[in-house]
């Protein structure tokens, strides 16, 4: 254990002249530098190995991900029934949850039912308070779990 604890020293004791001598001389600096970067490099090397592996790693994942054409899920695409309710303001024919969701948002935008204060919160009108249950006031997280009641 003794020699454990010399070595440890010298290195400790080899690095701070390092630190010390660029500041003194320019021209012995690097001559001496050459050797405790050899010591402390390989250190640095496994260190960065490493990283770089995970790096080339990230890079392979990434490459592969633009070459499978994402392909949307089944369950959102299925045609579903919207109730008489929510037909007064999307329209009876069937269609995907997604264009659901889109046609309720395009009927908010073009009555201007979004809150200004606070763009989460959607006010409702006699059409969509029908749909929500009464309220006069959901915000737009609360808004689709609402209308998921409405499909069949």
């Amino acid at each position: 254990m003794a020699t454990a604890k010399k070595p440890a020293a010298t290195k400790t004791a080899a690095k701070k002249p390092a630190a010390k001598k660029p500041v003194a001389a320019k021209k012995a600096a690097p001559a001496k530098k050459a050797a405790p970067a050899k010591k402390a490099a390989p250190a640095k090397k496994v260190a960065a190995k490493k990283p770089a592996a995970k790096k080339a790693a990230v890079k392979k994942v990434a490459a592969k991900k633009p070459a499978a054409a994402r392909k949307p899920n089944a369950a959102f695409m299925k045609p579903v029934t919207p109730s008489a309710v929510l037909a007064a303001v999307i329209g009876a024919n069937p269609a995907p949850r997604t264009e659901i969701t889109k046609k309720v948002w395009d009927y908010i935008k073009k009555f201007k039912l979004q809150n200004q204060e606070n763009k989460r919160l959607i006010d409702a009108d006699d059409k969509l308070k029908a749909v929500f249950g009464g309220k006069k006031q959901v915000s737009m997280f609360e808004m689709t779990k609402l209308i998921s009641g409405h499909l069949k």
